[in-house]
């Protein structure tokens, strides 16, 4: 469950008052608006990577307000993947394992259950460098994955990769889904994303976070891209 209870958010002259919205334990919604209008803040809130000015923050019926983001039981993937330059795929899908100090055997399971459900076994010993975008993209689903979070966020995963990957990418998140059970939160622009992958549709109109029907209508009436 994700929930954002009348939630303020301020940054440098941009703010959004009063977001309001609910996604059910175990969903996958998607929250889709135009460029600039807050969806990545409104991700980042969730996340605790944005301060929020009033309002509350909870996650599977826990008031995380006030919790860093290491508290959260939560796993991200940020648009541009963020892969670090010195680490192996393999050391990528360990990483937060051993930051909690998982028994190594139990790292080696988790790591190799992770590279089969994503195909990335072939790159296990492989750097980020000479990567394309959909096999990062895959790295950095495992990373975000690896430690079981209850809530996993997605910030526009899919807008930099063409579009064969594009596809095939739509098809393993919804596999990922279907495996895991993870409440998922998708940040996206694109309305092709948002009807191939949307439990649950949220729309950012007029600064505020419309769900049900009325997103629906509003996704109908959209361009393809917001």
């Amino acid at each position: 469950m994700i929930h954002f209870d009348d939630v303020d958010i301020r940054l440098n002259g941009f703010a959004l008052q009063k977001v309001r919205f609910n996604v059910p334990t175990g969903a996958y919604a998607v929250l889709m608006g135009r460029t600039g209008c807050g969806k990545t803040t409104i991700l980042e809130a969730a996340c605790g990577l944005r301060p929020i000015a009033a309002g509350r923050v909870y996650l599977m019926d826990r008031d995380v307000t006030a919790l860093p983001p290491g508290q959260r039981n939560l796993g991200l993937v940020p648009q541009d993947a963020a892969l670090f330059s010195t680490m192996t795929v393999e050391e990528h899908l360990a990483f937060s394992l051993r930051v909690r100090k998982t028994a190594t055997k139990e790292i080696r399971r988790r790591v190799s259950e992770l590279a089969e459900w994503l195909g990335i076994v072939h790159l296990l010993h492989r750097r980020p460098q000479g990567l394309s975008g959909g096999e990062r993209q895959r790295v950095a689903i495992g990373r975000a994955l690896a430690a079981t979070p209850s809530v996993l966020c997605l910030d526009e995963p899919l807008s930099a990769l063409d579009e064969q990957t594009h596809a095939g990418m739509m098809r393993l998140l919804k596999e990922i889904h279907g495996k895991t059970g993870v409440t998922v939160l998708h940040v996206t622009h694109n309305r092709r994303e948002a009807r191939n992958l949307a439990e649950l549709l949220i729309v950012m109109k007029n600064d505020q976070c419309v769900q049900g029907p009325q997103a629906r209508h509003l996704l109908a009436d959209a361009d393809d891209e917001m």
